[in-house]
């Protein structure tokens, strides 16, 4: 997997870019060591930047690395009731590629919290991104995609809000 090239194509092309994921053989250790690790550094890196906040860097870093697998863990769960299949690392692939565009993003918190809208559109292409891969990576049925999609992105919605709760109460991350 060429990095340069798999970024293009899930963010330009990512209808035509989820067959070659899906067909490529990966391990969970190489998605995190080869992608997940590298573009999910993007973001809290940009933080140290615009936050000046090295404690709330690391935080997001490791919070965004352990919601990759929760995510994948839970796309795995739910795809045989949306009529796919259990398999862990097809879940994985779709979690941690279809997050891209908002690890790239991440760029955009060294502008502080005004980075938050581009940050925001490039989430929502993200679960679009999702959407198109959940029929190909998790053989989800194709008419119930959406709803797939909807019911993984309001789970990691809660789920990130109790994390981020957490962290706050406990001193780790700005209050919320």
């Amino acid at each position: 997997m060429n990095l340069v090239e798999r970024l293009k194509g899930i963010l330009l092309a990512p209808k035509a870019e989820w067959p070659k994921i899906a067909a490529e053989p990966m391990t969970a250790q190489g998605i995190y060591t080869g992608w997940v690790m590298i573009l999910g550094a993007i973001g809290p890196l940009a933080m140290l930047v615009g936050y000046r906040n090295f404690g709330f860097a690391v935080v997001q870093y490791v919070v965004m690395l352990a919601m990759t697998a929760i995510i994948a863990l839970i796309v795995d769960f739910l795809a045989p009731r949306f009529g796919g299949q259990k398999d862990f690392v097809a879940a994985l692939k779709l979690s941690a590629f279809s997050y891209t565009a908002a690890f790239v993003a991440g760029i955009l918190h060294v502008l502080g919290t005004s980075g938050g809208i581009l940050i925001l559109a490039a989430s929502l292409y993200a679960w679009y991104t999702f959407y198109l891969g959940a029929p190909v990576l998790k053989k989800c049925a194709p008419e119930k995609a959406l709803v797939f999609t909807i019911v993984v992105v309001l789970c990691g919605m809660v789920l990130g809000m109790l994390i981020g709760l957490s962290a706050s109460r406990g001193g780790l991350a700005p209050a919320m």
